[in-house]
């Protein structure tokens, strides 16, 4: 049987790669042909193959290193590797720079520029522009209405909301969606919404008092895991921007000084509607951050989170670009 070659490997389309690796306290190299992490365990060194096919991301945290040959195989495998610190923060180097996640991503002449020129047709229109931040927003609101109320395994964690108020609340957001004449209010109506899924979470769970606080070292489970889950969901959307070939600063709702704004917002179609929820579930149930992590992982990939950014953005990229043609 004929063995594929790295570069080979991206015929594996990124939206249907399953694995997200956060790694810490190891070594990644090259053995056999192979990229592995290396951990220790006494006198005896341990050695895990990473499916480089089947990967979009790598997390490189706390203590760990990573040799310039697994790099070489990553970049032609397509997989992006991000250097951050313990649970995704803080930031320790830097390339592309979002979210106090340091991105190298995969380095190639002939990346895909189709949705480049469509999405630079409107970006620098700033009506065209608000046009592409409401669409992200209205997918936003179908996801969290898709997930929170029609997800089996939610319903099995026993994670329920008040049908009603759930519903009056996504539609007012909506609506308000619509009025929004600028991207400050824009980004006012996403805080004032996510913290109404915030009190929804809290009641479902039975979580008590809750008040969203990031980075802290104190921090109460559920602040810890929603940091934790929303980096994973960056990596997502870093993957999905690479993919179609839109630089990270392109961003159509967190500002264009914003260098890695485009990740933001890509990450902001999934959010609230898949870590949001586990976040808590997972904090009620004690799970540990590794626990939370494979959680996680789970949930975004069994609802094909990687698909749904994808398939959004270039919808985005063709509709709002080809406008006015």
């Amino acid at each position: 049987m004929d063995a594929f070659t790295p570069s080979e490997l991206k015929t594996i389309l990124h939206s249907k790669r399953a694995n997200i690796y956060y790694l810490q306290h190891c070594r990644v190299l090259v053995n056999g042909g192979r990229v592995e992490y290396v951990t220790d365990e006494g006198k005896q060194s341990l050695y895990w193959n990473i499916p480089i096919a089947n990967t979009t991301t790598v997390l490189l945290g706390t203590g760990t290193s990573i040799t310039q040959a697994a790099m070489r195989e990553l970049a032609k495998a397509g997989v992006l590797v991000g250097f951050c610190g313990g649970g995704g923060t803080p930031l320790y180097s830097a390339n592309e720079v979002d979210f106090d996640v340091a991105w190298f991503s995969p380095q190639s002449e002939y990346r895909p520029t189709e949705y480049l020129q469509h999405w630079v047709r409107f970006w620098f229109d700033d009506a065209r522009r608000l046009d592409a931040a409401k669409r992200v927003q209205r997918a936003r609101l179908e996801r969290i209405r898709e997930h929170w109320g029609g997800s089996r395994a939610l319903a099995d964690a026993g994670f329920a909301v008040p049908a009603g108020r759930f519903e009056s609340a996504l539609d007012e957001s909506r609506r308000q969606i619509g009025l929004a004449a600028d991207n400050t209010e824009l980004l006012t109506e996403e805080a004032r919404l996510t913290k109404k899924l915030f009190r929804f979470a809290c009641d479902a769970t039975d979580y008590g008092d809750f008040v969203r606080t990031r980075n802290g070292a104190g921090a109460d489970p559920a602040n810890r895991f929603l940091d934790h889950g929303n980096y994973l969901a960056y990596g997502l959307g870093a993957t999905a921007a690479w993919v179609l070939g839109l630089p990270h600063g392109l961003a159509v709702l967190h500002g264009k000084t914003r260098r890695g704004g485009l990740v933001f917002d890509i990450a902001d179609l999934v959010k609230d509607a898949l870590v949001l929820p586990q976040a808590f579930i997972s904090a009620m149930r004690g799970d540990d951050e590794q626990g939370f992590r494979e959680a996680c992982i789970d949930t975004l990939v069994r609802a094909e989170a990687l698909d749904f950014m994808i398939d959004t953005v270039k919808a985005i990229a063709l509709e709002v670009g080809g406008a006015g043609q």
